[in-house]
C-alpha cells in the first residue's frame, strides 16, 4: 500500500494582511497530480486543514473541491483527515454523514462512549492497496487537548510525571491498543498525531505553541515500537515517524525550508519505503537584506532599487518583499522611500523594523528620579535613547520644544 502523508495547509491562511487562495489551489492541484500518478492507495492529513477555527468560505471551497476532485480522479482512494490545533473539531466533523459514503474519514475529537469514556474503537479506520483488500489499520487520533487527557493517580504525580507527557502517552497505548485488536496478518498499523515532538524545528513566527508549550514537547517513546508508520503535524528521531512538513511557508522566516509531503509504502506490516516530495514554491519571498539580517536605511532602499522582479507575473503571483531595516535614528519617512523604491513593480511589501536604542523603559533608566522632578526635555531625551544611539538631531529637538511651548501656553 501507498500513503501519502501531509498536514499544516492552514487553507484561509493570509501573510502580511495577502490572502494566500491563489497558493493554496496551485498546491492542491499539484497534490492532486502526485495521487494521480504516483499511484496513492490512501491519503492522511495530519491536522491543521484550516488556519482558523472558523474558516472563510473560500478556504471550505477549496477544501470540499479538493476532496470531490481527489476521488472523482482516484475513486480507490482512502482519505484520512484529523484536526489539528487550529481547526475547530466540531466544524471538520460536521460533514462527516456525507464525506464518510465517500470514502473520506474525518476525525475532529476521540470519540466517546454513552457514558463519555474515551471509546478508541472509533479511530481505527481501515486503510486498502492497491489489490483492493485492507492493507493496514489507520488509528486516527487528532489534536489532543489538556482536558482530552486522563489525569494521573497521586503516587505518579509525587514522582515528577509530566501529567501532559503522560496523558498524551496513555491515550496512545489504548488508541494503538484498539488499532492491534483490528489487525489481521499482513497488516500494517499506522498512528497519526498532531503535537511537537523533541528535537523538531519550529517557526516562532507562524505556530501557536500547542499542548502546553514546546516545554512540553513529547519524547517520540510515547508512539508504539510496532506502529509501521505514524504520521505527524511534529517531528522525532525514529524513521517511521515523521513530520510532513507544510506544504507552504507560514511565515517570511521559513523562506529556506524545505516543503514537502511524504510518500510511504508499507507491505507486510511493515515499513518498506519512503519519499520525501518536495512542493514547489509557487510565489517567491524576498528578504531584503537576506539571511534574517537588518540593514541600514540606505543600504535596504538600494537593495530595493537593485532587486530584480518579474514584470510579466500575473497580481495573485508577485512576490512577498520584507525589507528589514535598522534605525539608529528616526525616519519618518523611510515607508514611504521603501513603497518609492518599489513603486509599480510586482511586490507585496511588508517593513520590519529594528530599533538600536538601549530599550529601557523610563523607571529602569531612572529608578529613584521622581517624574514631577524631570523637565519635559529629559523625559523626550531618555525616551529617544531608548529606541535610538546617540542624539536628536537640533531641528527634532527644536521641533520638541515648540510642541511644549504650545502645550504650556494653551496651558
Amino acid at each position: 500500500m501507498r500513503l501519502l502523508h501531509t498536514a499544516d495547509w492552514h487553507l484561509g491562511q493570509t501573510l502580511h494582511g495577502f490572502a494566500r487562495e491563489h497558493e493554496h489551489e496551485r498546491f492542491l492541484d499539484w497534490l492532486l497530480d502526485r495521487l494521480e500518478d504516483r499511484a496513492v492507495d490512501a491519503l492522511i492529513i495530519a491536522g491543521d486543514v484550516f488556519d482558523g477555527q472558523n474558516p472563510p468560505i473560500p478556504a471550505l471551497g477549496l477544501f470540499y473541491r479538493f476532496l470531490a476532485k481527489a476521488k472523482a480522479r482516484c475513486p480507490a482512494l482512502d482519505i484520512v483527515v484529523v484536526a489539528g490545533n487550529h481547526d475547530s473539531g466540531s466544524r471538520l466533523e460536521a460533514p462527516s454523514p456525507l464525506l464518510t459514503e465517500m470514502g473520506v474519514r474525518v476525525v475532529g475529537a476521540l470519540p466517546v462512549d454513552e457514558e463519555g469514556a474515551f471509546a478508541p474503537e472509533g479511530l481505527v479506520v481501515p486503510l486498502t492497496g492497491r489489490d483492493g483488500t485492507v492493507a493496514a489499520r489507520c488509528v486516527a487520533v487528532p489534536y489532543l487537548r489538556p482536558a482530552d487527557l486522563p489525569p494521573l493517580g497521586e503516587e505518579e504525580i509525587a514522582a515528577g510525571a509530566d501529567p501532559l507527557v503522560e496523558g498524551v502517552r496513555r491515550v496512545y497505548a489504548d488508541a494503538a491498543e484498539a488499532g492491534r485488536r483490528a489487525l489481521r496478518p499482513g497488516e500494517a498499523l499506522i498512528l497519526t498525531g498532531h503535537c511537537y515532538m523533541r528535537d523538531g524545528a519550529l517557526s516562532e513566527l507562524s505556530e501557536r505553541k500547542i499542548l502546553g508549550g514546546n516545554q512540553h514537547a513529547l519524547p517520540v517513546d510515547v508512539f508504539p515500537e510496532d506502529a509501521a508508520y505514524v504520521a505527524l503535524e511534529a517531528v522525532g528521531r525514529r524513521e517511521s515517524v515523521r513530520y510532513s512538513g507544510s506544504p507552504l511557508p507560514l511565515a517570511v522566516d521559513e523562506e529556506p525550508y524545505p516543503h514537502q509531503v511524504v510518500l510511504t509504502d508499507v507491505a507486510e506490516g511493515r515499513l518498506v519505503g519512503v519519499e520525501l516530495l518536495r512542493v514547489p514554491r509557487f510565489v517567491a519571498i524576498r528578504r531584503v537584506p537576506g539571511g534574517g539580517r537588518f540593514a541600514a536605511p540606505e543600504d535596504a532602499l538600494a537593495a530595493l532599487t537593485a532587486l530584480e522582479l518579474d514584470d510579466k507575473l500575473p497580481r495573485e503571483g508577485w512576490p512577498y518583499i520584507e525589507v528589514s531595516v535598522e534605525l539608529p535614528a528616526p525616519r519618518p519617512a523611510l515607508r514611504e522611500e521603501v513603497i518609492a523604491a518599489l513603486a509599480g513593480r510586482p511586490a507585496r511589501l511588508e517593513l520590519s523594523l529594528r530599533l538600536t536604542g538601549s530599550g529601557e523603559a523610563l523607571a529602569e533608566s531612572v529608578p529613584l528620579a521622581d517624574l514631577a522632578d524631570l523637565a519635559p526635555e529629559d523625559v523626550f531625551l531618555r525616551l529617544y535613547r531608548r529606541h535610538h544611539e546617540g542624539e536628536p538631531e537640533p531641528a527634532l529637538l527644536a521641533a520638541f520644544h515648540e510642541l511644549v511651548a504650545t502645550v504650556q501656553e494653551g496651558a
